[in-house]
């Protein structure tokens, strides 16, 4: 009789999950409790896998040999609750997936940065014509590429809700960007715990494995010195020397590995700031341990863009130079922003608080902020922090938040969207607030 697995969750991993599983023989059903896409719907009943969407039915989940549950879906909640209780595994579509490849995955987390250094290094590998995917939180399933194709690379951007159901898979190179506080609403508000399941990236390598980490990152590093690794080690900084890994020196890019040495003028670097000349040396590792060499690294970090929402230098209107971070949805993420501007700012920030502590921000804020647009439904943990500092103006739509910046900017200063907050107060989602934001700079 074939094992019965369910998935709980009908998004982009779970489809995938529901295919691949499907192609292995398993008895597969998919059970969403909230509206399942159309397009999704269409690629199940193309399979014949069984589904339900508006509710789980329980007593059939619960008969389950194994479940695969979206990232989304709490640890905590319910249903799973009682899967372990019966001592039913649960676990990502990820780990599902990783049953069924034989390929090289490189495996990138961080609290900022994944997608951009995950969309890098997958550029360098393509570019040098390696036979690769992209896959994780960005582009398509993990599960549903390795049902449908045969690739020897993935370069696999993971979120720590996806790491968190991950047991015996294992990155055969693994990138840990830096841990900043995020989403501790899921870890008890714990930031050990936060940190913990950042650093789950790291489980299951061997001494032929490679493990890439930012020496610069304090809780990083702190947690290093923490823990015993058989891994390879290969640090990146831009205040240090690294002996093996990636440090700056004279404007170029040193990237030491074993017996290999590459210089890389960054000069011509298409990415701005040092958050990106950090992404940039992590994804240069990564594509040196896989023998890619140096001038093709060079070359395409020399034709890398950089990614829509994400330090997007958008339009200049009148002089006034428009930027949509819409991306950065935590406090690290503003700082890097601020960090890599140079001319005075008028910031947008707001939307719904994590339980945001923006004192990191306040010297970049005196140093370079004219004024402060709050653009969301409760502005009020913004006033509580840069009142008094500099002008901070309330907004609640979109349209009127930009007019409000364009009286406020002069010729030569920046309007930034960075808003340190989720988004989903006044807009669906992020990608939803950048090309609003995109399209009243437009309609200025």
């Amino acid at each position: 009789m074939a094992k019965k697995i369910s998935i709980l969750g009908a998004g982009e991993s779970g489809i995938g999950a529901a295919i691949l599983a499907q192609k292995k023989g398993f008895d597969v059903f998919v059970s969403d409790c909230g509206t399942i896409k159309e397009n999704y719907i269409a690629q199940l009943q193309k399979y014949n896998i069984p589904f339900e969407q508006g509710s789980h039915s329980e007593e059939k989940i619960l008969s389950s040999d194994e479940v695969i549950k979206s990232p989304g879906i709490r640890n905590n909640a319910p249903l799973i609750l009682k899967l372990v209780e019966k001592g039913i595994p649960v676990i990502s579509e990820i780990e599902f997936a990783a049953r069924y490849t034989n390929a090289v995955k490189v495996c990138i987390t961080g609290s900022n940065g994944k997608t951009t250094t995950t969309e890098l290094t997958y550029k360098i590998f393509k570019d040098a014509g390696l036979n690769v995917a992209i896959a994780g939180n960005v582009g398509k399933s993990f599960a549903l590429q390795v049902a449908e194709n045969d690739y020897d690379y993935y370069v696999i951007e993971l979120s720590s809700f996806q790491l968190d159901n991950m047991y015996k898979f294992k990155a055969e190179i693994a990138i840990l960007l830096n841990v900043t506080p995020d989403h501790l609403d899921r870890y008890d508000y714990k930031m050990q715990n936060y940190t913990d399941s950042k650093f789950r990236i790291t489980q299951n390598q061997t001494p032929e494995d490679i493990f890439i980490y930012c020496a610069d990152d304090p809780v990083t590093a702190e947690e290093v010195k923490k823990r015993k690794f058989t891994q390879k080690l290969a640090p990146f900084s831009i205040k240090n020397e690294q002996v093996t890994g990636s440090y700056i020196n004279n404007g170029n890019m040193i990237i030491k590995l074993e017996h290999n040495e590459a210089v890389i003028s960054t000069a011509d670097f298409q990415l701005e700031g040092q958050h990106n000349m950090y992404n940039s040396m992590a994804a240069g590792i990564a594509a040196m341990a896989c023998n890619i060499r140096s001038n093709s690294i060079r070359k395409s970090f020399e034709t890398f863009k950089g990614l829509e929402h994400r330090l997007e230098h958008f339009l200049s209107v009148r002089g006034v130079e428009f930027v949509n971070d819409s991306k950065a949805t935590n406090v690290n993420s503003v700082w890097y922003a601020l960090e890599s501007i140079k001319t005075k700012v008028i910031l947008i920030l707001g939307g719904i608080d994590k339980g945001n502590d923006y004192s990191e921000l306040f010297s970049l804020v005196k140093q370079k902020v004219k004024a402060i647009v709050a653009l969301g439904v409760n502005n009020k943990p913004i006033h509580d922090a840069f009142d008094g500092m500099v002008e901070v103006i309330d907004t609640q739509s979109m349209e009127n938040c930009v007019k409000t910046c364009f009286l406020l900017a002069d010729k030569g200063d920046t309007v930034l969207l960075s808003p340190a907050c989720a988004s989903f107060d006044l807009f669906t989602c992020y990608e939803d607030r950048g090309e609003q934001f995109k399209e009243c700079v437009r309609n200025l």
